[in-house]
């Protein structure tokens, strides 16, 4: 120690004058926020003074040359020098050191990798390498982003790689031969234990808060994941419909669930509605015929349950609505059908009611009750199926697939990775807390103990190729191909936020994808070569969901086009769809009479002392029947919080850090997709601003702006995430 700092003060680099002295920056974060959600509960440590000596060594790898182990060469350790505050830009809690390497350029060659050795008594999170003044390469980055324990804990040491992609075959051998070992470690010991876990399961966020002589606990899997391995079962996405709207018009639906009408039975078609359809529709098969019928259907999911949910202090119904679209873009709603299961048994079918528009006295009033019952089913499908099971849930599968077959080194790694931050341990989170048996979500949404179950059965249907846009919005009906409009889809709602932004976005996600993709994978023969991407699809389908490995829905993964594809869907369902079922829930659910989660009461019958009461008060039987103020409190208080935004948050078309990969096509790909999105940006706030858009602000005029890419800190109401962060 006392030589290196006698020649880092002389300049002297000892008696070997092919030997160099490499410089550089260590960004490391020492204190963590125990109370932030993107952060666990840890040893805070007490300054960065303690990481200087010989501490934490790093030694470089190299890139080309191998010992006699078929490995990289091994340059001397070096370490932490002395922090430098003058390095830029650096977020709350980083700190920045510089380090100096001796490092002999004929025998080692280039660095291809780093190795890390903590050696303090607590854990830090290590965030970058960078290397200034390569010979021949210049500035060598090194992106880390994972929690580093002391080394007593680990059977191999911590190994990271610069920011150049490789595909397998293209691997320098020495870097080949300690990415292969690495992966080996993360696949486990096939004992249920993952060495290096932190690193598989995003900063270690299962209930043993990630200490690797642990290793993960896989007691709360998603949605039915067993022990033996962490996948979840099956499910299906569906979209949120929005707020049952006071007045007799309904603006449109925040997601939808909604699909285009198709008759199933006589029940609405029986229902006198003449005086609700527009100038020149008499019927409701003409009305039919010209695609101006939609249906918010909540029966299916709701039914099978609703028997054994009315057995506690819930009582609800299983709702269908049914909506005429006007000349003017906007819905009118014209029939909700309420059903209870057959007091002698489901074989028998159900028992249903349709009711229709009213304004004034007790039919009025009924109405509206109507509306709050479709509000309080839409509102147990919104969280439980569109928001938690369609992002939370369906993503966890290929983030481990990736963690575990996947190379950093692997340019679909670093595609996907940016959008897998945090999500792990926001799911576990959610598992403690929210969706926990007696949590959050089960004292505030009416399914009560049976929302996890409803989930899990609706994630049996589905469809990871459904999740696109496009396909999405074919199959309710809802866009149809034509070559003449824009993306090849021409919409039945022309004033529809959600499918105008939503294809925007989607698209501009599948050209930046495209343009990745294109750089690697030259042929569909690349794509079939490449072992750790078919490794990690394979994984996928037949591990992350077993049940359904061989139906013909999955992708094969046999040509750039499905590989693009593929990618595209993940990050739009991580990123944008998570987006956009979120963010809006406070502006469409902050006051509960607007959209109430649970209802106590049902219907009023004529005849009944809770009939008269509603002719004579009907608000006081409104808040008799939605939910209570305990669990409203409870509920907005959740939604808030999941609404806003995180003061580290990156968003779509950002990076965390401007050198995550070496090559130039691809960082001038992903520069064109920041500048697409921002044209997105311009567009939203135009068509927000035209009065003809009715649809764009409601009749409470907020603006749609969940499909916006950027946002500010805090409750917003709009910016895209990378990732499913909160």
């Amino acid at each position: 120690m006392a030589q290196r700092i006698i020649d880092a003060i002389t300049g002297h680099h000892g008696d070997d004058m092919k030997s160099k002295r490499l410089k550089g920056v260590v960004i490391l974060m020492l204190k963590k926020n125990i109370l932030g959600f993107n952060d666990i509960a840890a040893t805070v440590l007490d300054s960065a003074s303690e990481f200087l000596g010989n501490v934490v060594s790093l030694q470089l790898i190299s890139s080309a040359n191998s010992d006699v182990n078929s490995k990289g060469k091994l340059g001397e350790p070096a370490y932490l020098e002395y922090w430098d505050s003058t390095v830029t830009p650096l977020t709350a809690g980083e700190e920045a050191f510089r380090v100096k390497f001796d490092w002999n350029e004929e025998d080692i060659g280039t660095p291809g990798a780093v190795i890390i050795r903590n050696n303090h008594h607590s854990e830090f999170y290590l965030k970058s390498l960078t290397l200034e003044d390569v010979p021949g390469e210049g500035r060598l980055h090194f992106v880390c982003n994972s929690w580093i324990y002391p080394a007593k804990r680990y059977k191999n040491d911590r190994i990271f790689f610069t920011n150049k992609a490789y595909l397998p075959h293209e691997t320098p051998k020495p870097l080949l031969k300690y990415r292969e070992e690495e992966l080996v470690i993360l696949r486990g010991d096939g004992e249920g234990q993952l060495h290096e876990w932190d690193r598989v399961y995003d900063y270690a966020y299962y209930n043993d808060l990630g200490d690797p002589d642990k290793g993960p606990s896989y007691a709360r899997p998603v949605l039915g994941g067993s022990a033996e391995y962490p996948y979840p079962r099956r499910g299906r996405t569906g979209k949120a419909a929005t707020k049952s709207d006071p007045h007799s018009e309904s603006r449109l639906p925040l997601l939808l669930s909604l699909n285009i009408y198709v008759p199933r039975d006589e029940r609405f078609n029986q229902t006198k509605m003449s005086d609700f359809l527009a100038s020149g529709f008499t019927s409701v098969a003409h009305a039919i015929k010209n695609s101006k019928l939609f249906i918010l259907d909540h029966h299916d999911v709701v039914m099978p349950y609703l028997r054994r949910i009315n057995t506690t202090s819930t009582k609800t119904y299983a709702s269908r609505t049914l909506l005429f679209l006007k000349e003017d873009g906007c819905f009118k709603p014209i029939a909700i059908e309420l059903s209870l299961p057959h007091p002698e048994g489901d074989k028998l079918g159900a028992i249903s009611k349709v009711y229709t528009p009213s304004d004034e006295g007790v039919e009025g009033s009924i109405w509206q009750l109507a509306k709050a019952y479709v509000a309080v089913n839409d509102s147990g499908r919104h969280q439980l199926i569109s928001h938690w099971l369609s992002t939370h849930g369906v993503i966890e599968p290929f983030i481990i697939a990736a963690n575990r077959q996947l190379s950093v080194l692997h340019p679909i790694y670093k595609l996907l990775h940016p959008h897998f931050r945090d999500t792990m341990n926001i799911n576990a989170f959610a598992r403690i807390i929210v969706i926990s048996a007696g949590g959050v979500l089960e004292s505030t949404v009416f399914p009560s103990r049976y929302a996890m179950e409803m989930s899990s059965a609706a994630y049996k249907s589905w469809v990871f190729t459904e999740q696109a846009v496009p396909e999405d919005l074919k199959k309710r009906g809802m866009a149809v191909e034509d070559p003449n409009a824009p993306h090849g889809l021409r919409l039945l709602i022309q004033d529809y936020p959600y499918a105008v932004d939503g294809l925007e976005i989607w698209f501009a996600i599948k050209g930046w994808v495209e343009d990745y993709c294109s750089y690697y994978y030259k042929t569909d023969e690349m794509v079939q070569k490449d072992s750790e991407l078919q490794s990690w699809w394979k994984e996928l389908r037949e591990e992350g969901h077993a049940d359904i490995k061989n139906e013909p829905r999955w992708p094969k993964m046999k040509t750039v086009d499905e590989l693009t594809e593929s990618c595209t869907t993940i990050i739009w369902v991580a990123s944008a769809l998570h987006a956009s079922v979120n963010f809006g829930q406070y502006s469409y659910a902050g006051y509960n009479p607007n959209r109430p989660s649970m209802s106590r009461r049902f219907m009023p019958e004529e005849g009944t002392p809770e009939y008269e009461e509603l002719k004579e008060n009907p608000d006081k039987v409104f808040r008799k029947t939605i939910t209570p103020q305990l669990q409203t409190f409870a509920g907005i208080s959740l939604i808030e919080i999941l609404c806003k935004h995180s003061s580290d948050e990156v968003y779509l078309g950002q990076r965390d850090t401007a050198e995550w990969t070496a090559d130039a096509k691809p960082l001038e790909a992903f520069e064109r997709f920041g500048k697409k999105l921002s044209q997105i940006e311009e567009t939203i706030t135009k068509l927000n601003q035209d009065k003809k858009l009715k649809n764009r602000v409601g009749p409470v005029n907020v603006p749609y702006t969940l499909l916006f890419p950027t946002s500010e800190m805090g409750l917003t109401g709009k910016g895209i995430p990378n990732s499913t962060t909160i």
